[in-house]
């Protein structure tokens, strides 16, 4: 029998149009991102917010003009938190972006920017590029897109991961204008702590939430071998003491011990990648208290083929991939999740997908709860420099009202997240309603 849907997909400031004030979810199993189990329950929305969570009816004021939708048995999750995301990088090819006019790559950031909406992913964490006008396009609701936690610029040593100059612009006279890269903001290269500081001082003054520094060899980056230790723990300290001037933190790009703890004695709160780690190192995470951001970097269908020697580099990480899960496991270190997609606007459509390979390590309810309330305490981890001081990732009263309807229990098929098109019956961010396909 033919299924009679209707579609509802908001496009609310750029068309004119006002958000519903007050809407009623009724008649849903709710997983609240901490708690594995599941409630059937009601939730009221009011503005960008809960109101309230309850497992009795919730009443209403007619005169209010309440929306009420009918969530007929179906699943309500948090929306999803991407915790290594690049706006600004992930759908153009590399070379694209270290030639093309900025202004075609907003463009195409803010066309990836609505799909990785209406993927389920209402928060993202950005880690490297110049996506300071997107957030705020997207916060004056001029396009469609997740929040965004900006890092800004990659700061980088000369010859690190973030200096994606060509050889032949080496070596650099005084005067010489920036690169490409660096003139857009998708990199900045700083020598010394006094360099490094001001550079940090730069992100944070464009609204940088945190800061993003690369401490050892890259994949995606040619002329950085993946064993190199990139910067001395004075220019770490340098960072480290202009973020938490500002009330926020540090994170490292780092997959080997040595660049990991020389980057923790500096006061570096957050590891992203760690795919080489030891266990000496993994116990150094633990015992400082900081975060992990690991990705599922495996050699499969959802890798970011790499060519020549980079490709040798790529390997190294995937065949770490699992040591790493595995320590973070055994010390119990806070572990995020992230994407890290570079330079593909194929791979930008596997962001569910590619959540859904933490199989190999963590249950369903484990993987739900890391990309929902687990990496909505890694975002507020920047404290005063948060841009959205509610809750994220939760479903409970003061939360922030993103909310992503499934059709099925994804607390026993996970897969469900991979196909958002099909599964993803309602997606809402800050009250407002995205999208909605509701059988009548």
């Amino acid at each position: 029998m033919k299924r009679n849907l209707l579609l509802s997909l908001c496009i609310i400031a750029s068309i004119g149009l006002q958000a519903q004030s007050t809407i009623l979810i009724n008649n849903v199993q709710i997983f609240d991102g901490v708690h594995e189990k599941l409630f059937t329950g009601n939730v009221l929305i009011q503005k960008d917010s809960i109101a309230k969570v309850s497992a009795s009816p919730i009443p209403t004021n007619k005169s209010a003009d309440t929306r009420i939708i009918d969530g007929k048995g179906k699943y309500l999750i948090p929306g999803l938190i991407d915790a290594h995301w690049h706006s600004m990088m992930c759908a153009v090819p590399q070379m694209v972006l270290l030639t093309a006019d900025v202004g075609y790559l907003n463009l195409v950031a803010a066309g990836e920017a609505k799909n990785t909406l209406m993927r389920g992913f209402t928060s993202v964490r950005d880690l490297a590029g110049p996506s300071f006008g997107l957030k705020l396009a997207i916060d004056q609701g001029l396009v469609l897109g997740p929040r965004i936690y900006p890092s800004g610029s990659m700061i980088s040593q000369t010859g690190g991961h973030g200096d994606f100059r060509l050889p032949y612009e080496t070596p650099a006279a005084a005067n010489a204008p920036l690169s490409h890269g660096e003139a857009i903001g998708g990199g900045a290269i700083a020598d010394g702590p006094a360099a490094v500081q001001q550079k940090a001082r730069e992100q944070l003054m464009k609204g940088a939430t945190q800061l993003k520094l690369a401490a050892g060899g890259g994949v995606s980056s040619s002329y950085d071998p993946i064993d190199v230790s990139q910067y001395s723990e004075a220019e770490f300290k340098a960072a480290v003491d202009a973020a938490e001037n500002w009330g926020t933190y540090v994170t490292v790009h780092a997959y080997t011990p040595r660049a990991i703890q020389t980057a923790l004695r500096a006061g570096v709160k957050c590891i992203d990648h760690a795919q080489l780690m030891d266990d000496a190192t993994a116990k150094m995470i633990a015992e400082k208290g900081a975060w992990l951001c690991l990705q599922p970097f495996l050699d499969n269908e959802y890798s970011n083929q790499q060519t020549g020697e980079n490709r040798e580099k790529q390997k190294m990480v995937q065949e770490g991939t699992d040591r790493a899960y595995q320590l973070a496991k055994k010390y119990k270190i806070k572990t995020g999740w992230g994407t890290d997609i570079l330079f593909n606007p194929s791979a930008t459509k596997n962001q569910g997908a590619i959540l859904t390979t933490l199989t190999r390590w963590y249950t369903p309810f484990e993987i739900l709860k890391t990309a929902t309330s687990t990496n909505g305490e890694l975002l507020a981890f920047c404290g005063q420099r948060n841009p959205y001081p509610k809750p994220l990732g939760v479903i409970r009263e003061g939360a922030y009202a993103d909310l992503i309807l499934v059709d099925g229990n994804p607390l026993e098929n996970i897969k469900l997240v991979a196909d958002p098109d099909k599964n993803f019956l309602l997606i809402m961010k800050n009250g407002k309603v995205y999208k909605e396909i509701i059988e009548k």
